[in-house]
């Protein structure tokens, strides 16, 4: 199946346009039209997960739900790529929590990969993201939230200060170690193994 880029534009608002709104004034229709344009793609990304059509039609309205309370708290500049993110820790944490561990390579035709990965994780490697999410547990406050906001919820700097009240230095450094925290603790981990 063949998945056109969307160019998403109803007749009075662009994709940004519909966020700030949304954002502003908190209206499911806003947040519904934008959506729409997504929910096949989502779809799609629970389906390779799940391989379940009425779980994957589920998550995508779970998904919706968790959408309606996190764009409302944080500013997003990339949708399409911020909501894979999104919808694929939301398939991660729901086979996490059901016990069910099935992994299944995003192909070509799928929602696509979004241009950054984070922290260099091979998404291919279930093994590595648990042993990164036991090891950010283990990670200062000031170092796991920074990190958390920077390569997870895609802030820059500047907006991980604002959100955290630490200085640009300060986040520069929480990063940077808790980064090379997260190394030493998955290969310590990995040697375990």
């Amino acid at each position: 199946m063949k998945f056109i880029k969307n160019k998403f534009r109803t007749a009075d608002f662009d994709e940004a346009e519909l966020l700030g709104e949304y954002r502003r004034t908190g209206d499911l229709e806003l947040l519904g039209r934008l959506y729409s344009g997504y929910m096949h793609l989502v779809f799609g990304l629970c389906l390779k997960y799940f391989k379940d059509e009425e779980q994957s039609k589920d998550a995508v309205m779970q998904i919706f739900e968790q959408l309606t309370e996190k764009l409302r708290k944080h500013e997003v500049t990339n949708f399409k790529s911020w909501l894979y993110t999104l919808a694929r820790n939301y398939c991660l944490m729901a086979l996490r929590s059901s016990s069910r561990h099935i992994f299944v390579p995003l192909e070509e035709g799928g929602m696509e990969k979004p241009e950054i990965v984070h922290l260099n994780i091979d998404e291919s490697n279930e093994d590595k993201l648990a042993s990164m999410e036991k090891c950010m547990e283990t990670l200062p406050d000031e170092q796991r939230l920074s990190i958390e906001l920077f390569y997870l919820q895609q802030k820059c700097y500047q907006e991980v200060a604002g959100i955290t009240g630490y200085d640009m230095k300060k986040v520069k450094s929480y990063i940077q170690n808790g980064k090379r925290n997260l190394k030493i603790c998955m290969e310590k981990n990995s040697g375990n193994e």
